[in-house]
């Protein structure tokens, strides 16, 4: 845990030292954005981590075109620079997320926040932490352990954590159920640590997003005591066969509980 924090704090760095008033823009095939800063930190990463865990297969987003799925052991799974809209646009909540995921399932998530400052980890079966990283990837504080918290009860509202960038109805629709719910609106994988630091309740995205968008706090989120799922509460599977490495939804839940509770009553999706 403790290399592969610090060669994702190194990345963010990196990504820091971009001047993103000068730095080149490119679109990828979907046509999403794609800058100097997720480059850099893709090869710093690939580099590190062909050091720490040769035999270990990557896949980062950066690199898809190397993909060698299904992946049957471990692999990493990285997002270089997640929210690339919002490092583009000036905004701090981006992140750079690394994950290990073995026989389908996250095991390891690390998401850091450069800008923030802030460095959330986990390890399922062991627990989640919060720690602070400086800005130069030289100095951390003591690692805080973290918790997901128990949905306080029917009469309560819920509090999402929602995206700043992406929306659609389905999402819209699910948080309309829940009347009250008080909206926590966020860039990047944030969302997810929020929700395993017990700032929020519940995290949905019912529209597909990508599988090096989820795994880190996937794993986060799930070692704090949380659960992630799929719209119809489904277990969700990483580098298997998907197309285009896409997870159709997900819904990361802060209370495991909440979560069977609803999925009484999940619509047929």
């Amino acid at each position: 845990m403790e290399p592969l924090t610090k060669l994702a704090v190194q990345a963010g760095a990196a990504i820091l030292a971009v001047n993103r008033s000068t730095m080149g823009l490119g679109k990828k095939i979907d046509g999403s954005v794609v800058s100097d800063a997720d480059t850099l930190a893709d090869a710093i990463i690939a580099e590190g981590l062909a050091k720490l865990a040769p035999a270990i297969p990557v896949l980062s987003e950066e690199r898809t075109h190397l993909a060698a799925r299904p992946y049957r052991a471990s692999f990493f799974l990285i997002d270089p620079l997640d929210g690339t809209r919002e490092f583009v646009t000036g905004t701090d909540e981006f992140t750079v997320n690394i994950a290990l995921v073995t026989r389908g399932e996250p095991v390891l998530g690390i998401v850091v926040a450069p800008a923030l400052g802030i460095v959330w980890r986990g390890l399922v079966g062991f627990g989640a932490e919060r720690l602070l990283a400086t800005k130069d990837a030289t100095v951390y504080s003591a690692p805080q352990p973290i918790r997901t918290r128990p949905h306080p009860g029917p009469a309560a509202p819920w509090i999402v954590a929602v995206s700043r960038s992406h929306g659609d109805p389905r999402t819209e629709a699910f948080i309309a159920e829940r009347p009250g719910a008080i909206r926590q609106v966020l860039g990047s994988s944030i969302k997810f640590c929020r929700v395993a630091e017990g700032g929020a309740d519940i995290y949905p995205r019912l529209s597909p997003t990508s599988e090096w968008d989820v795994a880190a706090g996937h794993a986060i989120v799930t070692a704090a005591g949380g659960l992630v799922t799929g719209g119809r509460r489904q277990p969700l599977r990483f580098g298997e066969d998907h197309d285009g490495f896409l997870v159709s939804d997900f819904i990361a839940w802060g209370d495991p509980q909440a979560a069977r509770r609803d999925g009484a009553r999940a619509p047929d999706q």
